[in-house]
């Protein structure tokens, strides 16, 4: 649990962007989004070689 103290004379709106800036820290949107679905081991590898193979055609492209 994320604790946030205010201190004195501290505005609501900079007690807020200090919690939010913790809590996107944390990655616990990040890890819930990616554990809303299962994927298969076999499907994530495939993607993670499409997606590879992307970025090293843009680098290709970017360098000629």
């Amino acid at each position: 649990m994320l604790v946030i103290n205010v201190k004195e004379g501290e505005s609501i709106e900079r007690a807020l962007k200090r919690y939010k800036r913790k809590h996107s820290s944390t990655g616990v949107v990040r890890k819930l989004r990616k554990d809303r679905y299962h994927t298969k081991p076999t499907e994530a590898k495939r993607r993670m070689n499409e997606k590879a193979a992307y970025v090293q055609g843009l680098r290709q492209a970017e360098q000629e």
